[in-house]
Formats: C-alpha cells, sequence, structure tokens
C-alpha cells in the first residue's frame, strides 16, 4: 500500500470549518468531561451542534463522538462511559437502547485491497429495545435489530436479526433473547 497517496476522495465531513473547530475545542471537551456529570447539559451541547436527540437520553462521562450533526438518538437511550461514536457516516440509534461502557462504533475503514488505501464509509442503525453491551464492537454497514443483545467485547460484523443474543469475534448467534413481563 501507498500512504503517500492517501486522500479521502470525495468524503465530506459534513459540516463548515468554523463548526468543527467550535466543536473540537469547545463542544467535544465538554461533552466528554469527567468534571460534567449532567446529561442534560451534554444533550443540550450535542444539540446545538446538530445531533437529534430525543427525551430521557443519558450520557455518562467519557463519551466521544465525532461528529454529531451526523447523530441521531431518539428517547430513553443510555450512553455508558467511555463510549466511542466514530461517527464519519451516520449513526442512528432508536429508542429505548442501552450502550454500555466503553462500546466502539465504527463508521469509517480502511479498503485494504486497494493500493491507495482508500476509505470506506457506512452508517450505523441501532432499531430500539437493543443492547450493546460493554467493549463490544460495531461495524460500519451494520444493523442491529430490534430487542438484539451484543454480549461483552463482542464484535458485529455484520448485522444482527431481531431479539437474538450475539457473543465472540466475529459475532455469532447463541440463542434467542426472551424478556419476561
Amino acid at each position: 500500500m501507498r500512504l503517500d497517496r492517501y486522500t479521502t476522495s470525495d468524503y465530506k465531513t459534513g459540516a463548515p470549518i468554523w463548526k468543527q473547530v467550535l466543536w473540537y475545542f469547545i463542544g467535544a471537551p465538554i461533552v466528554r468531561s469527567y468534571l460534567i456529570p449532567f446529561s442534560v447539559l451534554k444533550v443540550n451541547i450535542l444539540r446545538w451542534f446538530g445531533a437529534e436527540i430525543g427525551r430521557g437520553v443519558r450520557i455518562k462521562t467519557g463519551v466521544r463522538i465525532k461528529f454529531p450533526w451526523r447523530l441521531i438518538i431518539k428517547d430513553f437511550v443510555w450512553i455508558g462511559e467511555d463510549t466511542w461514536l466514530d461517527n464519519l457516516a451516520p449513526i442512528t440509534i432508536e429508542s429505548h437502547c442501552c450502550i454500555s461502557q466503553g462500546v466502539y462504533f465504527c463508521t469509517g475503514n480502511h479498503d485494504w485491497s486497494d493500493r491507495d488505501f482508500a476509505l470506506r464509509t457506512a452508517p450505523i442503525y441501532l432499531e430500539s429495545g437493543c443492547w450493546i453491551a460493554a467493549r463490544a464492537i460495531v461495524v460500519a454497514g451494520v444493523r442491529v435489530g430490534q430487542g438484539a443483545v451484543l454480549s461483552i467485547g463482542s464484535v458485529a460484523t455484520r448485522s444482527l436479526e431481531p431479539m437474538t443474543i450475539y457473543s465472540g469475534n466475529p459475532a455469532i448467534a447463541i440463542k434467542s433473547r426472551k424478556i419476561k413481563e
């Protein structure tokens, strides 16, 4: 591969440079701060920078978000400590999802077969009621079905079926999810 030939091709960040600079120096440090544990402030800052965020969203300390203008979070979502939403492409999280500590969402990667190491991006979509457990990874182009569970430390390299529990690297279905009333 030839990194001296690398370009982002036609990739665009989706916001003017002034907005990116303000996010980088003001918005991102506040949202990530360990000194500010208040979700309401973090949610409002994300909204100011273009994120669409619903009611009852909880954002813990240490959360990293690359581009809030490419983020949609519906109602009553929990995002745990040290989660990283590396959203070069859009990330959508439907209502009542739990994103546990240290989860990594990766919407961009490089084409290892391309001589110029081309950038490839794709969105991530989480349907309602799913749970992404601690230290799990979800990669570009994955859709997590309604009520699915990605267990601790697992890696979702392809879409997950609804109401199914997945584990491993790469994650495989291990059983159906049954919710008690």
